[in-house]
């Protein structure tokens, strides 16, 4: 499959979708995997996990919100062997990222939405400040594509990115955009990866965000901020807002009681830059 042309036309389908495995460092030490999509035209791309886009849709009507609920106790709503029921969230389709980029050239902005310190926000930034040094002598193969090396700083991370010309569009996975040709593969320092695990031709909407007015505007710095002081004051924040009945425990793989993990801007943002501003 080749794209030699893309026609800007019917802005809202995309032209192309891409499934991506993304890795990042867990709070724990542990990696942390996610399978994302990207939809993509010549002037718009939308970044989204495809659970959490469907479960979305659903609860944006009342009788989609009905069926879904029907779904998740259907599947989740197990009988334990001693005779009780309980709910095991892990056998259901049930949303657990929160993630949206949608990029738009026409307006020249970028717009995410996900959820911080337990709150959903939304927020925006202008297209250009990403900006690429392409090494044009290194190349890779990516989904039998050939791809160009590039290199960008980024709001705190040294990424390094292959894109390829035969697909000419010039967005990627998460926030990564800007080159001439698709991105298929990326890596930061730290442990951070965006890899194509399957590409093909598409049609599907590439539709508006679900539930808008659920989200709350703020920054990029003041979403990262109040992240990591959720994170690590969760025990105070929910015994302040349940009149301190509330205690949190940690365990090690042994049963072992363990002092709770901590987040680590440096080794477990995408973009730590947050914690240099001052």
């Amino acid at each position: 499959m080749c794209f030699t042309a893309i026609a800007a036309v019917a802005q809202e389908k995309a032209d192309i979708m891409v499934c991506y495995e993304c890795k990042t460092p867990g709070i724990e030490s542990n990696e942390v995997k996610r399978n994302m999509t990207l939809l993509a035209n010549a002037t718009k791309s939308k970044y989204f996990n495809d659970i959490s886009l469907w479960t979305d849709s659903l609860n944006s009507t009342p009788e989609g919100k009905a069926k879904l609920d029907e779904i998740i106790r259907a599947n989740c709503l197990v009988m334990h062997p001693d005779g009780y029921e309980y709910w095991d969230l892990t056998k259901g389709p049930v949303k657990k990222i929160y993630t949206y980029v949608f990029n738009d050239i026409s307006s020249s902005m970028q717009t995410v939405y996900d959820e911080w310190a337990d709150e959903l926000y939304y927020y925006t930034e202008p297209l250009d400040e990403q900006t690429w040094e392409i090494v044009a002598d290194s190349t890779t193969i990516v989904l039998g594509y050939e791809c160009l090396m590039a290199k960008s700083d980024y709001h705190g991370r040294n990424w390094t990115a292959w894109f390829t010309t035969d697909i000419p569009l010039c967005f990627g996975p998460w926030k990564l955009r800007g080159l001439p040709g698709m991105v298929l593969k990326a890596e930061a320092d730290g442990g951070f990866s965006f890899i194509a695990t399957g590409l093909e031709k598409s049609d599907r909407i590439i539709s508006p965000m679900y539930c808008k007015a659920e989200y709350s505007k703020t920054s990029r710095m003041k979403a990262q901020e109040e992240q990591e002081f959720f994170v690590n004051n969760q025990e105070s924040i929910l015994k302040a807002q349940n009149g301190g009945l509330v205690k949190i425990t940690y365990s090690d793989e042994n049963g072992n009681e363990i002092s709770a993990p901590v987040y680590d801007a440096q080794k477990m943002s995408l973009e730590p830059d947050y914690k240099k501003k001052k």
